[in-house]
């Protein structure tokens, strides 16, 4: 999480910057408290860093939160005081899941768990394009209390890529793949064109003949001119 010092070029620091972060509401992120202890550590160990950015390990569905730094400096100029941060807000997801469903093979479905927030928000496109789903869901978070289910149901009709995205707003989170190939000795999208138009192989075969006919008559006449007796 980041957290960084900038002071004017002016000032000076005459002891190591105090670091603090904090969770809203929760016990103290740093120094770690005994919720942190051991998964919690400082990105730039130097003393005097500007760098106070924090690294949080084995993250938990309880770490979602908003987060604020703070520094307590001392300069030659300014004394001592103390700087805020800018909010660093973590939100926690789980893995997605997509797949056609376990009670119908034709259907696809995408889910995924996430930190009780509105704004995020679960689709499927196909080759590009966003088909009408199934059925959205949004669990519920009494049941769950350290997190929503999200998920998203789609007919698995379309032969090529399937695309499952999670976005926070316009950001995108994370998204997975799911390739479904056409069936067996058909090539992409020619499968459903050729078998609701088939080939017109009469009109191919009649536009073959005309040149063979044409060609046959032409012989015909020149042997008929060479062969046959003219008067006088």
């Amino acid at each position: 999480m980041p957290c960084f010092l900038h002071l004017s070029p002016y000032e000076t620091m005459v002891a190591p910057p105090v670091l603090y972060w904090e969770k809203w509401d929760a016990p103290r992120l740093w120094p770690p408290s005994e919720e942190y202890k051991g998964r919690v550590d400082l990105v730039d160990k130097s003393r005097n860093s500007s760098n106070q950015s924090l690294v949080l390990r084995d993250v938990r569905w309880g770490d979602s939160g908003t987060y604020l730094c703070k520094l307590s400096i001392t300069t030659q100029r300014g004394g001592s005081f103390r700087k805020k941060g800018n909010k660093t807000f973590l939100y926690v997801y789980d893995t997605l899941i997509f797949n056609s469903t376990a009670h119908n093979v034709s259907l696809l479905r995408c889910e995924v768990n996430v930190t009780h927030d509105p704004r995020f928000v679960l689709s499927i496109s196909q080759n590009g394009y966003r088909p009408r789903p199934n059925d959205s869901a949004r669990g519920d978070a009494a049941e769950a209390p350290p997190f929503v289910t999200l998920s998203v149901t789609v007919p698995l009709s379309i032969h090529g890529e399937n695309v499952c995205e999670l976005h926070l707003n316009w950001d995108l989170i994370t998204k997975s793949i799911f390739h479904h190939p056409p069936p067996a000795g058909v090539d992409g999208d020619a499968a459903s064109e050729r078998g609701a138009f088939p080939e017109p192989w009469l009109l191919y075969a009649s536009l073959l003949l005309v040149p063979i006919v044409t060609l046959l008559g032409l012989v015909t006449a020149l042997l008929a001119c060479r062969y046959w007796p003219t008067s006088g």
